[in-house]
């Protein structure tokens, strides 16, 4: 099944097929054709996408190597603040000849489609569980408030079973508090 060979991830090879040692470069910006993300965090529709591509001419087909920047949004998995972040990522893949089975990738009438390559890229650099900052301290679990807008400190709930314990220490005067083992 042949895919549609025009859009903005698709790179015309013609001028480099079957000619080891060719190189060509490419910078452009594409937008992404849909939200890429299924986590917390996305790419959004529409996003642009800044590309940097070399594509080299080998015996097997055309290496295609190169980099991808974005930006993400979404929100912190401690807070639910609002985020907003870049993202670059790294690629490189092989696109054979057409008939060669053992690979993932293909040429098509001379021209590399990108889209599936970068989208994977960006979609696995997302984080799994994005913060804010690297010391989120997240909500509080009794009340809900963020903690870095409130007190900074979350209360920790008290075991009912040592409810009892707690008042024996809120009301021990301040001279027995002092005294050690030996002394008492």
């Amino acid at each position: 099944m042949k895919k549609n060979l025009s859009g903005p991830f698709v790179l015309p090879a013609r001028d480099i097929v079957r000619r080891p040692g060719e190189m060509r470069e490419h910078r452009f910006t594409a937008p992404a054709p849909e939200a890429w993300g299924e986590g917390i965090v996305r790419v959004e529709k529409d996003r642009a996408i800044e590309l940097e591509v070399r594509l080299e001419s080998v015996h097997e087909g055309v290496l295609v190597s190169g980099t991808a920047e974005t930006q993400y949004e979404g929100e912190c998995s401690r807070c639910l603040r609002d985020i907003s972040e870049s993202v670059e990522v790294e690629f490189q893949e092989l696109f054979a000849y057409p008939g060669d089975e053992t690979t993932d990738f293909e040429l098509q009438d001379d021209h590399v489609d990108l889209e599936t390559l970068v989208r994977d890229a960006i979609v696995l650099s997302l984080p799994f569980q994005p913060v804010c900052q690297p010391d989120c301290p997240g909500l509080d679990p009794a009340t809900g408030a963020k903690l870095a807008e409130s007190s900074g400190e979350a209360r920790n709930p008290i075991d009912p079973r040592w409810a009892a314990l707690q008042k024996l220490t809120e009301t021990a005067p301040a001279s027995d508090a002092g005294l050690s083992r030996e002394e008492s």
